[in-house]
């Protein structure tokens, strides 16, 4: 059980003795990170996260990560808080320079371990953006127009944005603010495909969802054909939630589906951090 602290590790040791390398993230924007829920110092998913966080330090750094110096101050940051928490890492570099992109450098890992959340079970009414977020296949830290986006959807009157690509029946759906998304028909569950950040939740769940033999597919879905899908879910680390409406198309709530969900979550193993 997490104990509420949350707790700032830099490189393994407390991040406010440092207050330097953590101006310049906030003041460089470039780095790129991961985001878990940590049970008993234990994650779901945990190669999928190190296998994020290697391919964004490669890309954006021609650095190679060292993975078991992470995993132990992730367990670090972990036990301070609790043994629970909700954790972000971010692998950034504090001597980056804009005019200077290629120069080596050593980077620098931030973990951060908050309270632990609980899961988010509201349904969502969801607002159809047109927006594709940039380098789509890294978790970055340019986070400004999810926000933005989302902001202008609930000012609108809903609880998110749905990222589309363009306008009308022939846009395709790529992701939301901060989720993948995906569809029901009764009998399969549809993934949308198009630029987005393919989250690790989405792929836990289509893990369980195989292991269950639940059919699904993986194809581009048009905003036109909404009406034909009887339901639609959201999915990241933190929840999997119903959606009832995306713009003027209207959901049932389908318990069914988010049992099926729930039970698909549960197919991988919590794996210790260290």
């Amino acid at each position: 059980m997490g104990n509420g602290l949350t707790v700032a590790l830099l490189n393994g040791a407390a991040a406010d003795a440092d207050p330097g390398a953590l101006r310049a993230l906030a003041q460089v924007n470039y780095g790129h990170n991961t985001a878990l829920q940590v049970r008993g110092v234990a994650a779901q998913g945990l190669g999928l996260h190190m296998a994020r966080l290697r391919q964004g330090t490669a890309e954006l750094f021609d650095a190679a990560l060292d993975e078991a110096a992470v995993r132990g101050w992730m367990a670090q940051a972990a036990r301070q808080a609790g043994g629970d928490c909700s954790m972000r890492v971010t692998v950034f570099a504090r001597g980056f320079d804009h005019r200077r992109p290629l120069q080596e450098l050593a980077v620098d890992v931030l973990v951060v371990a908050a309270a632990p959340q609980p899961p988010r079970t509201g349904a969502l009414r969801v607002l159809a953006r047109d927006f594709l977020r940039p380098v789509p296949h890294l978790k970055h830290v340019g986070t400004f127009p999810l926000f933005h986006h989302r902001r202008q959807a609930q000012q609108a009157g809903y609880d998110d944005a749905l990222f589309v690509d363009g306008r009308g029946a022939d846009a395709r759906i790529a992701e939301g603010a901060l989720w993948n998304i995906g569809f029901w028909d009764g009998q399969a569950v549809t993934w949308p495909q198009a630029p987005a950040l393919r989250g690790t939740a989405e792929r836990l769940l289509q893990a369980g969802l195989e292991a269950q033999d639940v059919a699904q597919d993986r194809r581009p879905v048009h905003m036109g054909e909404l009406p034909a899908f009887r339901a639609a879910f959201a999915c990241n680390a933190n929840a999997v939630q119903p959606i009832i409406a995306i713009d003027a198309v209207e959901y049932a709530q389908a318990p069914d589906l988010m049992q099926l969900l729930a039970d698909a979550g549960t197919h991988a193993p919590w794996e210790a951090l260290d």
